[in-house]
């Protein structure tokens, strides 16, 4: 037995009511969205804009596009050979509760997700695909971090073998070396990029510019990714014995979008990252 590793056999189930399950992943999912909505409440009251009328529309748009776009990425990314070569496996696209989301599948549903959303309500509201996503990424941070630790508590998603003493023996896996608790890395990394990003908002929000906090967040977030994917244990079979998962090659197009966003966003767009509100027209005397 190895005294210095952490054994790790929690149930994935929190409790069962007749034939319910809540298990500790699906409730941090959605604890995920309800802190986004608080927060994303804050940024339109603090710039003007109704978020009465703006936060529900926002709000089912995301969690429609998290859910397809994240499901999709792992039919499409990972399991292609599984999803796409019967018909049992196609139907079970459409049956995420039987596990399988990619982040990065999800990330992508939500930049079309929000280019709609920009253009349906922006017009009107005066802001654009990139102002929503500044704010977008905020919460998003805290939302991955609460979605990795429900992959902690499926005792998925973990790391090689350690011996630093904060390894995890994942013993409901069947295993008995420990291995980086990845779950955590990403966890906290994530947690401490949304609160860096919210800190820039609070207090530079009149000197910064549209897009800066959307590369800043697809630089680090993905980069930090990236990183950690090197002591991921594979997925899928066909990562082994890849130089790059397909975790990293699918985090690059994000970093070198950020640094080109972040870039533009300094150097050509200048374009202040407060909105604007419209204001009615007062009626002209006659």
């Amino acid at each position: 037995m190895n005294l210095l590793a952490i054994h790790w056999n929690v149930d994935p189930c929190l409790f069962t009511l007749g034939g319910f399950e809540l298990r500790w992943y699906s409730l941090l999912f959605v604890s995920g969205f309800i802190l986004g909505y608080y927060i994303f409440k804050g940024f339109f009251t603090r710039e003007g804009l109704p978020w009465e009328k703006l936060l529900d529309p926002l709000l089912y748009t995301l969690l429609i596009a998290t859910i397809v776009g994240a499901r999709l990425g792992h039919c499409l990314f990972y399991q292609p050979d599984y999803y796409l070569t019967s018909w049992e496996g196609f139907l079970e696209i459409f049956q995420p509760w039987k596990g399988g989301l990619a982040s990065h599948g999800g990330s992508i549903a939500l930049l079309l997700a929000m280019w709609w959303y920009a253009h349906k309500y922006g017009r009107k509201y005066n802001f654009d695909f990139l102002w929503i996503m500044d704010k977008l990424v905020m919460p998003v941070c805290f939302a991955g971090a609460a979605i990795r630790l429900g992959n902690l508590f499926n005792s998925e998603i973990y790391g090689d073998v350690t011996t630093l003493p904060w390894g995890f023996i994942f013993e409901r896996n069947g295993e008995t070396l420990p291995k980086h608790p990845t779950q955590l890395y990403e966890a906290f990394s994530y947690l401490l990029l949304g609160c860096g990003l919210m800190t820039l908002y609070k207090y530079r929000l009149d000197k910064l510019y549209r897009g800066e906090i959307f590369g800043i967040f697809l630089i680090c977030l993905f980069g930090v990714r990236f990183l950690i994917e090197f002591i991921k244990e594979p997925q899928v079979a066909f990562e082994e014995g890849m130089a790059l998962n397909m975790g990293q090659l699918l985090s690059i197009p994000f970093i070198l979008g950020g640094i080109v966003i972040l870039v533009l966003s300094l150097t050509v767009w200048k374009k202040p990252a407060k909105v604007t509100p419209v204001t009615a027209k007062k009626p002209a005397r006659v």
